[in-house]
């Protein structure tokens, strides 16, 4: 991600915490910790190489190093980055699988909203 690509990060659950419920927000934010519920929004989501997510997500955009159980929708783009691992169905337009990532599901790329599924 270059300079002028850059995200501000407006919430970050950091390694060793444990969260549970529903997370909504519209801007960027990144997980690093557990999580366990729903998450929706309008923005970015990052999950970082140590987070551990047991979630259904609806998302504008998604980037992945960690660990997801659960479905993912994005409206615009799911990256799934090594050693990243999702155990579920995804659907976005664009999907972009680095070598080393791990995804066990189905796949939907076709354009559609963030509440398509």
């Amino acid at each position: 991600m270059s300079k002028k690509d850059e995200v501000k990060v407006i919430a970050f659950l950091g390694n060793n915490t444990e969260f549970e419920g529903k997370l909504t927000f519209n801007d960027a934010v990144r997980i690093d910790g557990t999580f366990k519920g729903e998450i929706e929004s309008e923005g970015m989501l990052i999950v970082g190489e140590a987070a551990i997510l047991h979630s259904e997500i609806r998302v504008s955009h998604i980037i992945i190093s960690g660990e997801i159980h659960g479905n993912i929708v994005a409206a615009t783009r799911i990256e799934i980055h090594a050693p990243g691992k999702v155990y579920g169905n995804i659907q976005a337009p664009v999907v972009v699988m680095e070598q080393g990532a791990i995804f066990e599901g189905n796949c939907r790329m076709e354009k559609s909203g963030p509440h398509a599924l």
